[in-house]
């Protein structure tokens, strides 16, 4: 057992990790020539402006009686600049946008796994280009592109990480405190020579970190009167900020602006996902080299902002978030970011044709610089004859493409010239994308092969160790050396194909481990013999609708995992389970309230994600209920009768209905706090605190007897689901535990309906009396259905209010019982506690069913074992390494869930 144990964590381990070498590995290259555009800048400096969680509509709407949301921005865009809406990527999140804004690329999914770090992976950037750049604004981060730069040429100020409060009077003193550091700095400058020598070089950026916004948007939405006045008053201070840099550099019109936002926010307060609210926003460019507004006519697009915004005669320039980088860049004549996938928007530029192709020829060979690394790089790890190059961008096509544009640009035939760079940087990233996935297939195969391995082997040992359907075959000693030498052939042979391609080491775990699994699987040929005469010997039509209701019932389970929806029918199908077992014969009135319940849990799946709309009344509601519940709990415990139990051990549950109370007023004065702006009282935040720790030492110290256990530990969870309750999801948890606890005693009632095994008495089952290993029965098939019905409970435990991959998915207000101020590590701690509490319930349940089934633990948890690794291997083909935090998150964190 314990070595079957160590194969199994081995096994799930390496499936795991495969995940990131297969999908989740980091696609940039090093080694690349930096590229700048050989002709003089446009501009010496450039200023950068981000409004973190600034929506496009937000910025351009007009109030109802026509007058801007932030009058000078509108003047800019109708009277000095061009502007337009930067399509962000997602996942729409702080630092993603970031890297793409100043480094040109989309960080890859690998980032997801490394935590909110500095420096996941290394990599270049316009700061980093740059000759000098000053930023201030958040410590979360102007940090990651200080010490990603070569030398000590990035200058950062901070404000201190408690000033992010998302429960502060005014989340707009952060702008404030950034606008007010800059007029310091530039007042400064005057009486520090060495720095005002600096200022007045070339290549010179300075950075605004406006985070204001982004904190507001979450504390009190988007639509709200304090996003929208922080709006107006980061309008002010770019007033200020740019009047006050044209002075200090006596309106020698070198210095360009950009002011941008790294995504939006959705109506709710969060952000993430693909919405359009989070991706879509603003873009306006002014001053050196930047083109003036270009009227028009009329101009089209999909959607119909312009006429919202009263912009229909203004060129609108949308652009990929990533095409900044490489505008910036091109405006002060630094390098390219080494790693930037972003084509320079040419449109903005108010320069020659010359300069731009010039700019356009040195975007498309940095972005072939990286498709040539990328190439030479798998070229070197894969044998030449098995090598399949990226065929439209051969070597000669290369050269074909330098030439031509070459030859374009001397000709004067500019526009021709572009247009073949834009073609070029296409391909390249193209090629860039197939030699990143280059052996993507190969190792997914690999994977499959061992994950398919290992459930087979698992079916095999349930039905050889746990029930009657095969005999004890003596083992061929020959036969088993030939097939060892067999595999131990098979091994070596894959080891020598790796070793002559010099292939990371990771790759021998991933090829090799099918073959230990399989071999172990093979070695068991007569129990497979012996199950198969046995199974034909059943009717064919029982045994297919067997397998077809297996199918049926595991794919519902992934389908569940994108539609909520396929909860609710899979709870109304359960509703009916007494009837169609005719269970509701002998337990009329457990059958009766099982269908209540899971009409009642099913409810859940069908309403909104948890977050959009807090509803603080509800979870008051819910610990009322709560108390109600316990109040008649505890005086149907006081007048059983039970010889065993001592009627002292009843105080727990006092002191526990105690502090579900206290939970219960601590989250209507908190929130009542917030919302006049006094913040997170700190006796709140430290009774939230206590009862976090005092919860789980409470219920150590309840009775041990199966209904006692169970009720203390609904109370001790709920008392801290409770605090990180915004909604109707608290009431998730009762209903849930209901159902659960009515299931355990119809598993009491299908078990004695089967003939399995008397009934035992379940009001006086102690958890703390050593099982007898010698009433453990063999598995029945209706074992299979009650391993089924745990793994239904949990994916609802998960993925009944909302889904648990993503952050977006919940109200930050969730946490504010125990902080506002902004904490990524701790936030996210709270949320996946909050997550794991149902599955808690659930996990409670299915142990006290195995061992009022007088079942082993081992034999259930084999089966659930099959079930979820089944599921696992789903989505391990549909894990994706592109889109939203939500879409990565589902399919990552579902793998990771089902493993």
């Amino acid at each position: 057992i314990p070595v079957f144990i160590l194969a199994g964590l081995l096994v799930h381990c390496v499936f795991l990790v495969s995940i990131f070498d297969i999908y989740f590995s980091s696609p940039l290259v090093h080694g690349m020539t930096p590229q700048q555009t050989p002709l003089p800048p446009l501009a010496k400096r450039l200023v950068l402006f981000v409004a973190d969680g600034l929506r496009a509509d937000s910025l351009y709407e007009l109030y109802s009686n026509g007058t801007p949301r932030a009058p000078y921005l509108r003047s800019i865009l109708e009277n000095n600049g061009s502007w337009g809406i930067s399509h962000t990527r997602v996942p729409t999140e702080s630092r993603p946008g970031h890297v793409a804004l100043i480094a040109g690329f989309y960080e890859d999914v690998s980032a997801v796994a490394k935590g909110w770090k500095e420096n996941p992976v290394e990599f270049d950037s316009v700061f980093n280009e740059s000759k000098y750049t000053w930023s201030w604004g958040s410590p979360d981060i102007l940090p990651m592109f200080a010490k990603g730069a070569t030398g000590d040429h990035v200058y950062t100020f901070c404000y201190a990480a408690e000033s992010e409060d998302f429960g502060a009077e005014d989340a707009a003193k952060l702008d404030i405190w950034v606008f007010d550091h800059v007029k310091s700095f530039f007042n400064s400058s005057r009486s520090n020579q060495t720095l005002f020598s600096a200022l007045n070089e070339e290549k010179v950026v300075l950075f605004l970190h406006l985070l204001g916004i982004d904190t507001n948007g979450h504390a009190h939405r988007p639509n709200s009167r304090e996003y929208q006045e922080n709006i107006k008053q980061v309008d002010e201070g770019v007033k200020e900020i740019a009047s006050l840099i044209d002075n200090f550099y006596g309106n020698d019109g070198k210095t360009a602006f950009i002011l941008t936002s790294d995504h939006g926010m959705t109506d709710w307060g969060s952000h993430g996902a693909g919405h359009p609210s989070e991706t879509l926003t603003p873009l306006i460019v002014w001053g050196a080299g930047v083109n003036y507004p270009q009227k028009v006519t009329s101009q089209s697009f999909e959607d119909n902002f312009l006429k919202e915004w009263k912009l229909e005669n203004l060129k609108r320039l949308d652009v990929n978030q990533a095409d900044i980088a490489p505008l910036m860049a091109s405006l002060i004549g630094v390098p390219f970011p080494l790693n930037s996938v972003g084509t320079l928007p040419l449109e903005y530029l108010n320069s020659s044709a010359l300069f731009k192709a010039e700019s356009m020829f040195t975007n498309a060979v940095q972005i072939l610089e990286q498709f040539k690394v990328k190439m030479s790089q798998k070229k070197e790890t894969t044998l030449s004859f098995l090598f399949t190059p990226f065929k439209p961008l051969s070597a000669s096509e290369q050269i074909n493409f330098l030439k031509k544009i070459r030859l374009y640009i001397q000709q004067q035939k500019y526009d021709e010239a572009v247009s073949l760079c834009k073609t070029l940087i296409n391909l390249a990233l193209e090629g860039l994308s197939y030699y990143h996935t280059y052996d993507r297939l190969f190792l997914g195969l690999s994977i499959a092969v061992g994950f398919v391995g290992w459930t087979t082997y698992v079916i095999l040992v349930i039905i050889k160790a746990h029930t009657n359907l095969t005999k004890t075959v003596p083992t061929n000693k020959k036969k088993s050396t030939i097939l060892f030498y067999g595999f131990a052939s098979t091994g070596m042979i894959i080891a020598f194909f790796l070793l002559i391609q010099k292939c990371p080491w990771t790759y021998y775990v991933y090829c090799l481990l099918p073959v230990p699994v399989w071999y172990a699987v093979v070695k068991e040929i007569p129990v497979i013999q012996d199950l198969a005469t046995n199974v034909l010997s059943l009717q064919i039509g029982q045994s297919i609708g067997f397998l077809l209701v297996c199918i049926l019932g595991i794919e519902i389970l992934v389908f569940s995992f994108f539609y909520r929806s396929a909860l609710t029918v899979g709870l109304l199908v359960f509703a009916g389970w007494p009837v169609i077992t005719q269970l509701w014969i002998q337990a009329k009135t457990k059958a009766l309230i099982w269908t209540f319940l899971c009409v009642l849990l099913a409810i859940f799946p069908l309403m909104p994600v948890v977050g959009r709309e807090p509803n603080i009344p509800l979870v008051i509601a819910a610990g009322l209920l709560t108390l109600l519940i316990s109040f008649f709990s505890l005086v149907s415990l006081c007048k059983s009768e039970n010889k065993y139990r001592d009627n002292e051990d009843l105080k727990v549950y006092f002191y526990q209905m105690f502090s579900v109370a206290l939970s219960t007023y601590v989250v209507g004065s908190t929130h009542n706090s917030l919302e006049i702006k006094q913040g997170l009282p700190i006796m709140n935040q430290i009774i939230s605190w206590m009862t976090l720790v005092s919860s789980p030492v409470l219920l150590l110290l309840s009775p041990t007897f199966l209904f006692e256990r169970l009720f203390s530990i609904l109370l001790s969870v709920m008392s801290t689901y409770l605090l990180l309750s915004t909604g109707y999801e608290a009431l998730f948890p009762l209903a849930l535990f209901g159902l659960t606890f009515v299931w355990i005693n119809m598993e009491q009632e299908a078990l004695q309906h089967y003939g399995l095994s008397l009934k035992p008495k379940l009001a006086v089952f102690n958890f703390t009396c050593a099982m007898d290993i010698t009433q453990f029965r063999q598995l029945h098939l209706d074992d299979v259905r009650r391993s089924f019905f745990f793994v239904f409970f949990i994916v609802t435990a998960f993925f009944g209010t909302g889904n648990i991959a993503s952050i977006n998915s919940f109200d930050p207000t969730s946490v504010y019982c125990f902080l506002t101020v902004f904490s990524p590590f701790m936030m996210g701690s709270l949320l996946l506690l909050k997550v794991a509490i149902p599955f808690v319930l659930v996990s409670c349940a299915f142990e006290a069913v195995q061992v009022t089934t007088q079942l082993s633990s081992k034999s259930l948890f084999l089966i659930v074992l099959v079930i979820s690794d089944i599921m696992a291997l789903h989505f391990f083909f549909l894990v994706k390494d592109y889109g939203s935090w939500l879409d990565i998150g589902t399919r990552y964190s579902t793998f990771l869930l089902l493993l």
